[in-house]
């Protein structure tokens, strides 16, 4: 008998660390033994792997069998080494060669008749062994999703008999096989759908462009979460790397990965009822939350002052960094979060106020408390606030309010255009930049340098707005093909920050 060894990889946020599972067959009662910080569905994976074995027509020694999972510190979860665990005993007894485990990678829960089912977080793993040259072999179920990796040395395996096979030198399992995608169809609604809103619409197209986060404010019914709705579809197309963090993200999510619209941006609608662990993430192990999922994408909160403060306070720091650390006592997992916020509220509680029907019957009082359950530091993150009044009378019977058929493409390619001056310059786009890289692509005159710093004490901007106000001028001026930012390109971002300039109704 020997101490064999084979490889997998745990789920730990989306990096999946490789864990050494370690076979030893010593003297003693006949038992199974796992250690190496294994969670309870971890401790239960030997009766698994005991059935599994006996059904695929092999034996469990009559020895004592101790099974490590290294590193011994790395918290275990899930089924996802039942795979592993049974043929390291198979080796340890010398029931199969050891030889062909060295650079082979498994992954996989077993069945009580022998068969590999699925389990979550298999891109990750199988994008890192195949960075390190190993070959892989996951479940069928999960074959869509590894092949995502791009890889020749990701293989599939129906049931521990297979793997036997392969690894004995009597069959070959196959290669991972991309599944059909569904072709990204043009989208059916967009911009021309909305009637009028010609200023809601063009703040729209700069936050598209610089990526910057955009609040609307308005009556019920004038067409904002329309708006919200029509964000993802000006956006380009992401990158193969951005592509792939994002389905990493959904694979180690509590959602059924979907490969077939696995490439499209994420545009995400939270109920204003979420918790704070469901926006950022938690549970244990830690899994992503909202903020996570939307990650390359949209995530729209409707009715923002109905969600409670204390979930909209946890929104501030990924705005700021672009990541969410959730902290367990024996873990802390990592997780991107760069995504674009939209939100979406009414100007007071019965959301009429500044309407001229004149149905609102709100008090100062009433309309301070609903404004207030947003705070200043929140509002200060987001770049552009803008108003969505009622249309009126008669609008959307108007022939003049028309629908304009070449909109959308239009603004689809201005964006493009503007987002390609944006990466070309500085590698990033304008609302990602550093405060140091403002100061080097947002330079003024000094005429508009003292605009900018009347309109800081007038509205009271702190530095982040400050530097927000530039980074929206810089968008706009992108958008218009001007290599400097003019006057008329500051004065309209000074126009998108309507919540600083009017903090009280009667203002």
């Amino acid at each position: 008998m020997v101490v064999a060894t084979t490889f997998s990889r745990a789920e730990i946020g989306i990096v999946a660390p490789s864990v050494t599972v370690e076979a030893d067959v010593v003297g003693g009662l006949p038992q199974i033994q796992i250690v190496g910080l294994p969670e309870t569905a971890v401790k239960e994976s030997k009766d698994r792997v005991k059935s599994a074995i006996k059904n695929a027509n092999f034996y469990i020694p009559d020895r004592k069998l101790t099974v490590n999972l290294a590193p011994a510190d790395l918290p275990k979860s899930g089924g996802r080494y039942d795979l592993a665990i049974a043929l390291a005993i198979l080796a340890a007894s010398e029931q199969i060669p050891c030889q062909r485990l060295s650079r082979m990678e498994f992954l996989g829960e077993l069945a009580l008749n022998g068969d590999v089912r699925s389990i979550t977080g298999v891109l990750p793993a199988t994008i890192k062994a195949t960075k390190t040259n190993n070959l892989i072999v996951v479940p069928r179920a999960n074959e869509h999703e590894a092949a995502l990796a791009d890889s020749d040395n990701v293989l599939v395996a129906d049931s521990l008999l297979q793997v036997v096979g392969h690894l004995t030198k009597q069959l070959r399992l196959e290669i991972a096989k991309k599944g059909t995608l569904v072709r990204q169809k043009k989208f059916t609604s967009n911009l021309s759908d909305i009637r009028g809103q010609a200023f809601a619409k063009r703040a729209l197209i700069v936050a598209a462009a610089g990526a910057h986060n955009i609040i609307f404010i308005g009556p019920p019914g004038t067409g904002k979460t329309m708006l919200a709705s029509r964000l993802p579809s000006l956006l380009p197309p992401m990158t193969l790397e951005e592509s792939l963090t994002v389905a990493s993200i959904k694979s180690v999510s509590k959602y059924p990965f979907e490969y077939a619209n696995w490439s499209a941006r994420p545009f995400r609608t939270p109920h204003h009822t979420s918790s704070a662990v469901a926006l950022v993430g938690g549970s244990n192990p830690p899994r992503p939350g909202e903020i996570s999922l939307a990650h390359n994408g949209v995530l729209f909160l409707d009715e923002l002052p109905e969600f409670t403060r204390h979930v909209l306070e946890v929104l501030r720091e990924p705005l700021e960094s672009g990541r969410i650390i959730i902290s367990r006592a024996l873990r802390q997992v990592e997780y991107p979060a760069q995504f674009q916020l939209v939100a979406a509220m009414n100007p007071c509680p019965c959301g009429y106020f500044g309407d001229d029907s004149d149905r609102c019957n709100c008090t100062n009082d009433k309309i301070q408390r609903y404004r207030g359950r947003i705070s200043g530091p929140l509002l200060d993150r987001i770049d552009l606030h803008v108003d969505v009044p009622a249309l009126p009378t008669g609008a959307l019977s108007d022939p003049s309010y028309r629908q304009d058929t070449g909109e959308h493409e239009r603004s689809v390619s201005a964006i493009a255009h503007a987002r390609l001056k944006m990466l070309a310059r500085s590698n990033t786009l304008n609302a990602h930049m550093a405060s140091s890289c403002v100061e080097k692509v947002c330079r003024l005159t000094q005429a508009d340098r003292n605009l900018l710093d009347k309109a800081m004490t007038k509205l009271g901007l702190s530095a982040r707005g400050y530097y927000k106000i530039l980074k929206v001028a810089r968008t706009i001026a992108d958008l218009e093909g001007s290599e400097n930012i003019r006057t008329a390109h500051l004065t309209e971002a000074l126009g998108f920050r309507r919540l600083d300039r009017y903090q009280t109704p009667a203002m």
